[in-house]
């Protein structure tokens, strides 16, 4: 009997589940035959689509099954993420177009042909390529679900029509651009879901924890990406996405769950100026679409408002700069299953068939328009060879003659971007300054990225519109630290012939296991990454706070301040010199060896200007108010990058925890309120026993709060003296607001190169990157100060002129003694979305050479 009432309940449970749920045929637009040999998603998932959250998984196994059953569907691995979930790329077109892809592809490759045959890419007989990318941030999830039913209507849908537009038309799809978040959204929304429905938006389904699905696997926005390419995830896709070169990309998202339903163009004023006028003309024309479409079921949706089209690194804003029409989607969010929000019940049902019914809109509209497109990217190309040839300069000289390092990954990320870069074969003099060939590169504007290269080479300070979604300023040289100078002549600049690509990072150092010892020096990027393996292999190393030179292979060599050491003399582990050369090798980084303690200049091998280092071990402050993607991107640089572990604490339970294990402890910005006053108190109580404290932007004042850093910060109230707020009217407080606002700019600090947290920087000034208007008053006591801002700080992007001058001069980085320890804070982000590589190594720094240095303040 009791069996009975449990199958009764069950049954009863799922029928009111199903009622809730929609078949996929409710989803598309009626009278439409398909083809019932084409499975639908519930014959492999077992339910409808919207009646649970789907996991990556069995997303997957649908678009295979699809593709083994249909001859419209191809399924291309584009890698694996870092939880090794697959990315799937799927192609749908007709079966002739998919048998002959690689030729079609070939024959539209912009890149691999000359600039005379671009003329040819508007030919008729071309296939138009549209480009659907779902859910970039993983818990945005009716996009990866809003997939599945868009490749069943395009392998299913035998009209007369879709036939003879799959004939002429290639459709690629990305189900999910970030498999790992997906499942991490899914996986709590399907822990903590009701049985019964629950349209509260109170209840912990709507609310993740303090890592949400909106991230990838290293916690970063990976539509933030797209330009800058630290995620292999963006690695992977823009490989593909160059092959194909589509004309139209749909970047599909999810916003507030108040909101309504968004599409582009948005806000013109804020279009990025190197975006042509033609491509929101194109924009606004596939717009009409959305709406007749949007219109037809009655919902609510609006254009041109919140968005915009500037910052290059999103999904919808990378193709403009490549050729293509990009347009963002935005729905309203349940966050869940359901949601009562200010229109009524917002439902995941209802936010899938809205990406549906814009998916289909723009597959139509891009149809209705395909010349136009074609013709558009035609043009695009064709117009940047003639707009390289009007600017005053040739092209861009790179030059980096120390570290080979951040040098190749910056060479690598333009050729990812299909910029071309050539080696110098003859060293070149320009305006009395020698470069050497081995170690500069040089970028021709008069090639079909030359639009893109200003993109990432722009220093624009000064702009239409002043307010932005995102960041105003991301200079990649700059953010690289890598000199790029403007040509203006090329007599005498000589090329080889091939095109830049990427050396083997692998090197051999064959070096003598008799020596005295052995150096390298600390100026590249992966030096920490050497010397953290060394010290994990108990193998002792000192930092050299003094120059000295010695004879290298018959050649006196200068080493700086910042040089480690590893004599012989003192080791005790009996394998560590076939332990150095290993690491060193697999690191590319050279080793000295030297045959004597007696140097030839500067301080000797057994002086106590050689400090001893020892390994750190480092704990990250975690939970609700901190910042994900800063705590990511130290996770990222700390851990992926160099190898050294970091342990990710939340602070509710740091009074279970034993500090004294760990030797420094990281705060980056964030909300420090729920910290409670016994684990500040705990924290002090660390730092003054010999702890190291590093604390970032909005960390870094709440230390000051706490009477760990003394020094003082610029008020909300003196901010707010710098603007002139007299006969504004209420249409000016957006504008206001933006220009008390720092978005994300490039600033110019001068470093104190002789500090021991500035090893391995050869110049004293340094890009920084901020997007904050957290200003540190200049302290009066000397020797706190390892950064400053310079006189006219700003190099790219936007920031209201009084905050430029009221930053000018003052602190940037500051670091002094709390009893036996030290606090490092800075108003900066150090590791910048994981491609800030020119200021990320103070981070390093600040672990190995925190006690190098004493700086009491009085």
């Amino acid at each position: 009997m009791l069996l009975i009432r449990i199958l009764i309940i069950s049954f009863t449970l799922l029928c009111s589940t199903w009622l809730n749920a929609m078949p996929v045929q409710d989803y598309l637009p009626t009278g439409i035959q398909f083809n019932s040999k084409i499975p639908l998603p519930s014959s492999t998932l077992g339910f409808e689509i919207g009646q649970r959250h789907i996991r990556h998984d069995q997303l997957s196994n649908y678009f295979y099954t699809l593709a083994h059953n249909s001859a419209r569907v191809a399924i291309t691995s584009m890698g694996k993420t870092a939880q090794q979930r697959e990315q799937l790329l799927v192609t749908i077109s007709s079966p002739k177009n998919l048998a002959n892809l690689a030729n079609i592809l070939s024959e539209r490759d912009i890149f691999s042909q000359n600039k005379n045959r671009l003329v040819q890419q508007k030919s008729d007989n071309a296939p138009l390529v549209i480009w659907l990318g779902y859910s970039v941030h993983g818990d945005e999830i009716s996009g990866a679900n809003a997939a599945m039913i868009v490749a069943y209507y395009l392998a299913a849908n035998d009209d007369a029509k879709m036939t003879e537009l799959l004939a002429n038309t290639i459709i690629v799809l990305e189900p999910s651009i970030n498999p790992d978040g997906m499942d991490r959204f899914v996986n709590w929304v399907n822990t903590y879901r009701n049985s019964t429905d629950n349209s509260d938006a109170n209840h912990i389904e709507h609310h993740q924890g303090w890592i949400t699905g909106r991230t990838n696997h290293f916690w970063f926005d990976l539509n933030r990406d797209w330009l800058l390419l630290s995620q292999q995830e963006s690695q992977h896709r823009l490989k593909y996405f160059h092959q194909y070169q589509p004309h139209v990309v749909g970047d599909f998202h999810e916003m507030s769950a108040n909101s309504s339903y968004f599409f582009q163009p948005g806000i013109q004023s804020r279009t990025h100026p190197l975006t042509p006028k033609r491509n929101v003309e194109l924009t606004t024309t596939l717009a009409s679409f959305h709406a007749a479409a949007l219109d037809k079921q009655q919902r609510l949706y609006y254009s041109e408002e919140n968005f915009d089209d500037f910052y290059y690194g999103k999904g919808s804003t990378y193709p403009d700069i490549n050729g293509s029409i990009g347009v963002l989607f935005e729905q309203a969010s349940a966050r869940g299953m359901q949601q009562q929000t200010i229109n009524g019940l917002l439902t995941l049902e209802f936010s899938i068939e809205n990406h549906v019914t814009t998916s289909l809109s723009t597959i139509q509209g891009a149809w209705e328009n395909r010349q136009q497109l074609k013709q558009y990217r035609s043009d695009f190309y064709q117009q940047s060879i003639k707009l390289a040839k009007q600017e005053d300069f040739s092209g861009y000289l790179l030059h980096e003659n120390k570290d080979s390092y951040r040098l190749n990954a910056l060479l690598s990320t333009l050729a990812q971007h299909k910029i071309r870069v050539y080696p110098l074969t003859a060293d070149f003099k320009f305006k009395d300054k020698k470069h050497q060939k081995s170690y500069s590169y040089y970028i021709p504007l008069a090639q079909p990225q030359f639009r893109l290269i200003q993109a990432l080479f722009n220093r624009q300070t000064n702009f239409k519109d002043n307010t932005f979604y995102d960041v105003s300023g991301w200079t990649m040289p700059l953010a690289m630290n890598i000199a790029a100078i403007q040509i203006n002549r090329t007599r005498g600049l000589k090329l080889a012939q091939q095109a830049w690509s990427k050396p083997p990072a692998f090197i051999s150092n064959n070096i003598s296991k008799s020596a005295y010892g052995y150096v390298f020096e600390w100026h590249h990027f992966l030096a920490p990454k050497l010397l953290n393996e060394l010290l994990n292999n108990n193998i002792k190393a000192r930092v050299a706070t003094k120059p000295f030179s010695s004879m290298i292979n018959g050649k006196t060599k200068h080493f700086n301040a910042g040089s480690i050491v590893v004599p012989a003399g003192i080791q005790q582990n009996q394998d560590w010199q076939s332990l150095l050369i290993a690491a060193s090798n697999s690191a590319g980084i050279t080793l000295d060896s030297i045959n004597t303690g007696l140097t030839l200049k500067g301080i000797d091998i057994g002086s106590s200007s050689l400090k001893p280092i020892s390994k750190a071990k480092t704990l990250l402050i975690g939970g609700m108010g901190i910042s994900q993607y800063e705590a990511g991107e130290v996770r990222f640089y700390l851990d992926e990058t160099l190898n050294i572990p970091l342990s990710i604490i939340d602070h509710s339970r740091l009074k279970r925890v034993d500090l004294s294990t760990y030797s420094h402890i990281i705060l980056v910005d964030g909300n420090y309120q729920y910290v409670t006053e016994h684990t500040a108190q705990q924290l002090k109580q660390w730092v003054e026993q010999g702890g190291v404290i590093i604390g970032q932007k909005r960390a870094a004042q709440w230390l000051a709060k706490q009477e760990i850093l003394r020094t003082k910060f610029v008020t909300k109230e003196q901010i707010d003296q710098l603007f002139d707020n007299d006969n504004l009217s209420y249409q000016d407080k957006e504008k206001l607001a933006s220009r008390k606002r720092i978005a994300g700019a490039i600033f110019q600090v001068e470093l104190d190169t002789s500090h021991p947290l500035a090893y391995g920087y050869q110049h004293n000034l340094l890009p920084v990157f901020r997007n904050s208007n957290l200003i540190i008053e200049h302290p009066h006591q000397p020797f706190v100060t390892l950064a400053k801002y310079t006189s006219s700080p700003l190099l790219s992007g936007y920031t209201d002129k009084n905050l430029v001058n009221r930053l000018a001069h003052n602190a940037a980085i500051v670091a002094h003694n709390v009893g036996e320890g030290r606090v490092i804070a800075t108003t900066e982000v150090l590791a910048f979305r994981g491609y800030w590589h020119g200021s990320a190594k103070l981070l390093a720094n600040s672990l190995f050479f925190s006690k190098i240095f004493s700086t009491p303040y009085k």
